[in-house]
């Protein structure tokens, strides 16, 4: 069955669809949390120069073989993967970004019906009148699958198949009429809503609507630096990751996206212009929402607090409350800003998401479109299941550790030593520079081939051993105590109680993952195999 090879309509389509794979959620919650968490301005440099030295690199190479594997009818990571370099084992290597993007597309989606829920409830006034506590209480509440927060049964898992069939339905139409086409309109409607709430964050007075600090406060807390701090390797360790995360790398999904570049496109300047506008939106826009709206009521000392709940906390529990003190029409305008970009922010991120998985079977068994996106989707309700079910069993977080962290950067770790190491920094250079409408400078061929390589590596051996509370002058020789967030302690259980229920549901979890690795795998080597005896029968058919 043959297919007609998809292409972006347009380049503007292209990047805004870009930059909505990499503008997720984590730019709007995640990202202000690092930033308290770490000291404010203090994290913004790390930050910066994590993003020059691994998260440009890690954008080119992606965007670079991923347009190299499209090129040769390749359109996700495992075959992307083998091109580069044609030892099998780079195959099922690139079986990892197939896995971490239908695990965090599961639990993605239900994220995605948090907020669809909390955008409605704001523009109806749920929340209006509410105390602090009952705000916070009422996200518990919603969690819980036998409360009904809307009148209805089970209303939090209907609005999880709501947003899933949603998903469905954009991919089914493919990548110029379905992906592109909502791009086109999620990211502007997303900037519009984003300079609302920055201007609101700007003009909170104190002693205004409850305010007890003025909104410049909390930008002065984010752009002032505390020189001292940087010399704490969990800061670095910090803004290396949220640049990971931020810019959707290891995942598979740039690949995936370049994979449908023309040959004629370029990707120097389409690759930066989306990384740039994911960065604008996130520095500029994200951390100026939460942050300075927070900090004006509730000042730094309490938000630094709140921050140890996580962006969940902040963005769920505690940013209806405060909208509610600017009175009814601006508490459901404010709402309807801060959840709809949210909303928009993450529709457009978790269909690049899962497109790659959408790609791999296309192209491995000639599906159509409309049946493997129905197929992805009913696979996507299958592993979701469990993360909504046993929410509050830890299942939820296993997921975004191991698939959404661990796997996610190991993957991206084993591109950039593929690319520079494998396969050649020089090749690569000019997959990188090929039709570029502007040259990259000359100085990211070593930062490629030595830098982010390095960092990398270091980065992940950082997070397997992590001493005990941070403290690196605990290292030596003869071993030292392992943190309880290091990576090896997490496999443990350390830290848990042995007679913790929840192990039982994590192990289970763990378990679960193994075997949709080994299921992906599977699929890869039949789908392989079918591939090599496809090409043999029609050599035997040419022949005679």
């Amino acid at each position: 069955m043959e297919h007609k090879k998809e292409n972006w309509g347009s380049r503007i389509g292209l990047i805004l669809a870009m930059a909505g794979s990499a503008v997720g959620i984590g730019n709007f919650l995640r990202f202000p949390i690092q930033a308290i968490q770490n000291g404010g301005g203090t994290f913004i440099i790390p930050y910066i120069i994590s993003f020059v030295l691994l998260g440009l690199p890690l954008v080119m190479v992606e965007w670079s073989t991923g347009k190299f594997g499209g090129l040769h009818g390749h359109h996700s990571s495992p075959m992307i993967m083998q091109r580069l370099n044609h030892h099998k084992i780079w195959r099922y290597m690139g079986s990892l970004g197939l896995f971490s993007s239908i695990v965090i597309c599961s639990y993605y989606c239900y994220i995605e019906s948090w907020i669809l829920s909390y955008t409605i409830h704001s523009v109806i006034g749920t929340f209006q009148g509410m105390t602090e506590a009952e705000t916070s209480a009422f996200f518990n509440a919603y969690l819980d699958l036998n409360t009904s927060t809307f009148g209805f049964p089970y209303d939090t898992f209907v609005c999880f198949i709501f947003c899933l069939v949603l998903n469905v339905l954009i991919l089914s139409n493919g990548i110029a009429n379905g992906i592109e086409r909502v791009a086109k309109f999620c990211m502007p409607m997303l900037l519009v809503f984003g300079l609302f709430l920055v201007y609101k964050a700007y003009t909170i007075k104190a002693g205004e609507d409850g305010a007890i600090c003025d909104g410049m406060t909390g930008i002065d807390f984010l752009w002032t630096p505390n020189f001292d701090s940087l010399a704490n390797p969990k800061v670095w360790l910090a803004a290396a990751g949220q640049v990971f995360f931020t810019l959707s790398l290891g995942m598979g999904a740039i690949h995936t996206y370049a994979s449908y570049l023309k040959r004629e496109e370029d990707i120097a300047l389409s690759s930066m212009t989306a990384a740039f506008t994911n960065e604008f939106t996130e520095i500029i826009i994200g951390s100026t929402i939460i942050i300075p709206i927070a900090i004006g009521y509730y000042g730094i000392d309490r938000v630094v607090e709140l921050s140890q709940n996580g962006g969940f906390g902040l963005g769920f529990r505690t940013m209806p409350y405060l909208f509610g003190q600017w009175g009814p029409v601006l508490s459901a305008l404010a709402g309807l800003a801060f959840f709809g970009l949210l909303f928009f922010a993450a529709i457009t991120s978790s269909l690049s998401i899962s497109q790659p998985f959408v790609a791999f079977l296309s192209e491995s068994y000639e599906w159509s479109q409309k049946r493997t996106s129905l197929f992805v989707g009913v696979l996507l309700f299958i592993i979701g299941l469990p993360a909504i079910l046993f929410f509050n069993n830890g299942v939820f977080d296993e997921y975004d550790f191991w698939a959404g962290t661990v796997a996610l950067f190991f993957f991206g770790m084993m591109e950039v030593i593929v690319f520079s190491w494998v396969m050649g920094v020089e090749k690569g250079w000019k997959l990188i520079n090929h039709q570029a409408d502007i040259r990259i400078p000359t100085f990211f061929k070593f930062v490629l081939k030595y830098i982010t390589p390095t960092m990398l590596i270091t980065i992940f051996l950082a997070a397997l051993f992590k001493p005990k509370n941070d403290d690196w002058s605990l290292l030596s020789f003869k071993g030292w105590p392992l943190d309880d967030s290091a990576v090896v302690a997490e496999l443990m259980h350390q830290g848990m109680d042995p007679n913790n229920p929840n192990i039982a549901y994590i192990n289970g979890a763990r378990i679960f993952m193994v075997l949709i690795l080994a299921l992906i795998c599977g699929l890869i080597w039949h789908a392989s195999r079918t591939r090599e005896q496809r090409i043999l029968k029609q050599r035997k058919e040419a022949q005679q």
